[in-house]
Formats: structure tokens, C-alpha cells, sequence
């Protein structure tokens, strides 16, 4: 039931493919006819029918996936949380892998069946503390590796890939496009999500068969080299991008170069995890992360002997230290109400751009990532200016509140921020508070559909983005299961 190279996705859903701009994807209106309603609290387990496909239109099936489902499934008394958990968690394995069953798999993000790294690496990492006791699975997720790898050392600069040479619609960018290439923007954590999937793996698994490869060696170095390009101490660094597009962020300023910085060891990112352009280059949330899988880089080259791995662990422990030198140098502002905090962007001359966007590496989501600890008074002070309306990009309505960005516009909130609040709020009775909300806001706000979205409007869940977004719905899938090895079933038979 895997490798299928057809997408068979085709349930209650009846999902709505979202039209693409600027490689990602417009605000949908969902017809109100075809959304059905959301169930009533007091609703059986009968009322809640799977929207997973049929299991013959599955494109993986593993055993250690449907055993945790079935686990969380006895512990849980919320039918329709119960539900959701049992759609959202498989979703990547159900709709989105193409494995070959040896060493190779393709993951789409979607509704785009296009293979971001990021993206990619984030949907698989919830099912890599299960590879363990599912040697197929296993293998899947070391496809993913395998395949990131190739795709970093077709071109680093890249933020998404087609499953071949096939071009797409994006090959009239101004910018060093090649066939391979769905997509060329410069996104920092494009690199770094591929190297935390990877230390993962490792220490989930014991495998270092990957580690001992030409690829992997030729891959470290090649990022290095990529991340110290865009340090920009001599120049402009090898890339810039522009597009002809009706929309400011996608495309950059300065014949694509981007804004101008102060080469200060802090490394620019064109573009931000939402694939829209960056204002001031150096983007906080992605230099931290950078730094953190640095330093989770270093730790594998230097277990796993190889071919250079003793300089190239090196090289990564020196870069990492420099880059967090200079964030906290750079990114630290004095707010006059929250204290010091940490700004979005900067540029390395004194101006900082104070704001988050709900896109994973954020702000809120650095905690989460292991790029600063839950306990740090900046990290903090910080979570409480970005869940604010001192954050432009935070937005409240009827429906609920939350974090958005300009990729979607004004007034829609991504659920991804509300999972993200629930992932960082404290282990304490406040924060219990905290998680139950956000927990309930996303049972309130799926439309009936029983999967995670893009995004939602404040005033109406009903109108939301991308009916089919893996990574929300595996993400919301690994926050339950946190939860509830962290001892909160009662939390999460609370909910109503």
C-alpha cells in the first residue's frame, strides 16, 4: 500500500485544491454546502465517521501508527477530539509519502505536490519516535533524509522540489532556476529542518548508516558553505531572486538582493518560513534554530566517524557560537511595556522590525524548536508581546485569536500559532489553562471537516485556507500525543 504514484485522496471532505500564488497557496471560501456541521458536544462516537481515506487508497500504512492511534483512542472520552486525532495524525503517511520501499521517499506538502524541505521534514518528525517498532516506517523516514540530502546538493538555496526534472510554474523567476526546482526561494530553516529530522532519526533509531555516506558529508558542507555565504561579509552573497508578481512579498528589493545588512555574523534569509520576502534579511526565530541544529550537527559528525566529519563538526561548533554571539548582540529590543524581547527581523545597523508570524520558526515557536529555553525571561517576555495586538499580525474575532501573517492577509488566523501557544506554555496550573484553550479553540474552529487548516477567519472557521495542509494536521497529532505522555488526559478529557 505504498509507493502509489497517484494522489487517491478523494473523501467527505471533498477537498478543494487551493489555487497557487507566490508557491503557496490564496484565501478559499468554502461553499457552505459542501462543509458539514460541526458536530454538538454531546454527539456520540458514532456521529464522528473517518475522513481518512479508504485503506486501500492509503499510500503507507504502518503498524506502529495505527497501534498509538488506537492507544490514544482507549485514553481519550472527547469523541470529537478522538476524531480529529485519528484524521489529522496519519495525514502525511495517509496522502502525502511516495516511498519506494528502499531508500527513497517524496513527500508532498499537500495541495501542492511539490516537496518542500521544510515542510517534508516537519510532517514525518511526529512518527519518528515510533521507527523503532515499525522497521518499514523506519525506512520511510530514512527516505525522507536521503531525499533531502539530494535535493540540498541539487541546489541549497531552494525551498522546494519536484519529484523530477519537471520544471513548473514558477521557471520564469529572475533567479538561477534548474528543472528539478519547484520553487527557489532562500529560506534559512529550508536547510536547518532537514539536519534536526536527521539528529532525530538518529537518536530515536541508532541508525548512522546515513552518517557514513559521501551525501551526508557533501550535504553538512555544502549548507556550511550556503550559511556562510549569506553572512554576506563580502558582498551580497551568491543569491538573489525577483518575480513578477502582483505581490510585494514575493519577490525582493535591490534587483533581488534584498535589503542591505551589516555583516555582524548573523546569516540573512531572503525569505521567511511563510515563503514571503523578509524585511531586514536577518531573521531572528531562523538563526536561532540554525544555531541549535548546529550544535545537534556537530554531536552527530563527532559520534559517527567519517570522511572529514572531525573538521566539519568543527566548522559547525564555530559557526554556531558566532551566530549566537551576534544574536545577543542584534536581537534583543527593550520594549516599554514587555521589557527586553526579541525582534522578528534586523539588519544588523540598529533597525529592528518587532512582529511574529505564525509560520514555524517563529518567534512563539522557538521554545518549541530547542533554539532558546522555555525558561528564558527574553524568550518569555517575548511569547507575551507576540500573543498581543502589539504584534501586528495578531488578530481577534468571534471565532477565536491568534497569529497570522501577510501570506494569507489580515483577520486569518493559523491554527498552527494556537498548536505552537499549546506547545510552549508552561507545565503549571496557568498553563494547563492555557493549553485547554487553545485546545478547544481548534476543536471550535475546524469547520466541521475534522483536519487542521492554513488558516481561518476570525469572525467565521467556516471561511478558511487549504483543506488538505499535512503539516497542521500531523503537527496537531503530535501536540496530542505530548500531552498525553506528559500526564494531561484529564486536561484532555476536559474539553468540551
Amino acid at each position: 500500500m505504498r509507493n502509489r504514484h497517484s494522489l487517491l485522496w478523494a473523501s467527505a471532505l471533498l477537498l478543494v485544491v487551493a489555487a497557487c500564488n507566490g508557491g503557496k497557496k490564496d484565501t478559499i471560501q468554502m461553499p457552505a454546502a459542501s462543509i458539514p456541521s460541526a458536530p454538538q458536544a454531546e454527539a456520540t462516537v458514532s456521529t464522528f465517521v473517518s475522513n481518512r481515506p479508504a485503506p486501500d487508497q492509503r499510500l503507507f500504512y504502518s503498524h506502529a501508527v495505527e497501534a498509538k492511534i488506537q492507544v490514544v483512542k482507549k485514553v481519550l472520552t472527547n469523541h470529537k477530539l478522538v476524531w480529529m486525532f485519528e484524521n489529522c495524525f496519519p495525514n502525511t503517511l495517509d496522502t502525502t509519502v511516495h516511498f519506494d520501499g528502499a531508500d527513497d521517499t517524496f513527500v508532498y506538502t499537500g495541495d501542492i505536490h511539490a516537496m518542500w524541505l521544510r515542510d517534508s521534514g516537519a510532517q514525518v518528525y511526529p512518527y519518528v519516535q515510533l521507527c523503532s517498532s515499525d522497521p518499514e516506517l523506519q525506512r520511510l523516514v530514512r527516505g525522507v533524509i536521503l531525499r533531502q540530502l539530494k535535493c540540498i546538493l541539487i541546489d541549497p538555496f531552494a525551498n522546494a522540489f519536484n519529484m523530477g526534472p519537471t520544471g513548473s510554474e514558477w521557471m520564469s523567476d529572475l533567479t538561477a532556476m534548474k528543472p528539478e526546482l519547484h520553487e527557489r526561494k532562500w529560506e534559512i530553516d529550508s536547510l536547518c529542518y532537514p539536519l534536526r529530522l536527521a539528529y532525530a532519526y538518529w537518536k530515536a533509531t541508532g541508525d548512522d548508516s546515513i552518517f557514513k555516506t559521501d551525501e551526508w558529508v557533501k550535504a553538512v558542507a555544502v549548507i556550511l558553505d550556503t550559511f556562510r555565504d549569506q553572512q554576506r561579509k563580502e558582498g551580497h552573497g551568491s543569491y538573489n531572486f525577483q518575480r513578477r508578481a502582483a505581490r510585494a512579498s514575493d519577490t525582493q528589493y535591490n534587483d533581488g538582493w534584498g535589503q542591505p545588512v551589516n555583516p555582524v555574523g548573523l546569516i540573512a534569509s531572503s525569505f521567511r518560513p511563510s515563503d514571503d520576502a523578509t524585511t531586514f534579511p536577518f531573521l531572528i526565530p531562523s538563526n536561532f534554530f540554525a544555531v541549535s541544529v548546529l550544535d545537534k550537527t556537530a554531536e552527530i559528525l563527532t559520534a559517527v566517524k567519517y570522511e572529514n566529519s572531525k573538521d566539519l563538526a568543527k566548522q559547525c561548533r564555530e559557526l554556531s557560537k558566532e551566530v549566537s554571539k551576534a544574536l545577543k548582540k542584534y536581537a534583543v529590543y527593550k520594549h516599554p511595556k514587555y521589557g527586553k524581547i526579541y525582534a522578528f527581523e534586523v539588519d544588523g545597523f540598529g533597525n529592528q522590525y518587532l512582529m511574529d508570524d505564525a509560520n514555524v520558526p517563529s518567534l512563539l515557536a522557538m521554545a518549541y524548536l530547542g533554539g532558546v529555553d522555555f525558561k528564558d525571561p527574553i524568550y518569555r517576555n517575548t511569547r507575551r508581546f507576540v500573543w498581543s495586538h502589539d504584534n501586528p499580525y495578531f488578530f481577534s474575532g468571534k471565532a477565536g485569536e491568534g497569529i497570522g501573517g501577510p501570506h494569507v492577509g489580515f483577520d486569518m488566523i493559523w491554527p498552527m500559532s494556537i498548536i505552537m501557544r499549546a506547545f510552549t506554555a508552561e507545565n503549571n496550573a496557568k498553563g494547563d489553562e492555557e493549553v485547554r484553550w487553545c485546545l478547544q479553540t481548534l476543536l471550535d474552529t475546524d469547520a466541521g471537516t475534522g483536519f487542521m487548516h492554513e488558516t481561518f477567519h476570525v469572525d467565521d472557521p467556516q471561511h478558511f485556507t487549504r483543506s488538505w495542509f499535512a503539516w497542521a494536521n500531523t503537527l496537531f497529532g503530535e501536540l496530542i500525543i505530548k500531552l498525553i505522555d506528559d500526564g494531561k488526559v484529564d486536561l484532555l478529557n476536559s474539553l468540551k
